[in-house]
């Protein structure tokens, strides 16, 4: 049984990896999405797919690359960027430019196994969710100052909009399009999942989240632990704070404070 879409519209899954300077990850992380992408229609969830590359800005042979993997593969697809737009950019053009009607944005170095695909989609159609939200078992692997960052982080997102919400900023999000139609995001750095999220709860949307193990980074850098991109994601932080305060009262995009859907699943050990 595919999954409960509006009468006459096909079951496109776009994947779509917003990619700077990822050379060293490309070619596998379209090879995993497109395994299984293609295992998903076996199983009837969903007819066909695209993999969307946006490309913000390499410097490297990202772009080049992508390109290439473009013009062998019709499943596939490049955006180039012509200058460097930072996360919520790419995430934002990644959201315009995706043709399907369930949108999956990760990372391109891979940070959880593509099977749970399976699993998350299943969870869109028994829960009747507007977004699927990973949030990672076991963080150590990457250093516990990141861990701690990650933990203040959360507990602000549920102090300042009353969000509860494990894992916010993992890059694990499955969407129904019809959700992502119905806001607006503005954040041009890393604050961008926090914002999807926010929103999306804020009009009454429903957030099912559920466990996934972790594979930290191993090649290139990550720069989300950097002063400047602590400062950014603080301030629209604080921008979407007053922005909401100043809606008015039932019926605004205002965060109830709900919690989202968690769903139980195997502990890593």
């Amino acid at each position: 049984m595919g999954l409960r879409l509006p009468p006459g519209h096909a079951s496109l899954l776009t994947v779509f990896f917003p990619m700077w300077n990822e050379e060293d990850y490309i070619e596998r992380a379209l090879d995993a999405a497109r395994e299984a992408c293609l295992s998903l229609i076996e199983a009837g969830e969903i007819d066909d797919f695209e993999l969307l590359v946006i490309d913000d800005a390499s410097t490297d042979r990202t772009g080049q690359i992508a390109d290439d993997l473009a013009a062998r593969d019709p499943h596939v697809r490049v955006v180039h960027h012509p200058r460097n737009r930072k996360l919520g950019g790419s995430l934002k053009t990644g959201f315009a430019e995706a043709k399907g009607d369930l949108v999956l944005y990760t990372d391109a170095d891979l940070p959880f196994d593509m099977v749970e695909l399976h699993k998350a989609c299943r969870l869109m159609r028994h829960y009747e969710a507007d977004i699927v939200s990973a949030y990672r078992f076991d963080r150590t692997g990457e250093g516990y100052v990141r861990v701690v960052y990650s933990f203040l982080y959360n507990l602000l997102v549920r102090v300042l909009f009353g969000v509860r919400i494990r894992d916010i900023n993992f890059a694990f999000k499955l969407c129904q399009r019809r959700a992502l139609d119905r806001i607006t995001l503005e954040s041009e750095g890393s604050f961008i999942d926090a914002e999807l999220v926010i929103r999306t709860i804020g009009y009454g949307g429903k957030v099912v989240q559920f466990g996934v193990d972790y594979f930290p980074r191993t090649r290139g850098v990550s720069t989300l632990s950097s002063p400047a991109v602590i400062v950014k994601i603080l301030r629209e932080m604080f921008t979407l704070r007053r922005e909401l305060r100043a809606l008015p009262g039932p019926g605004s995009n205002r965060p109830e404070g709900g919690p989202a859907t968690t769903v139980p699943g195997p502990r890593p050990w």
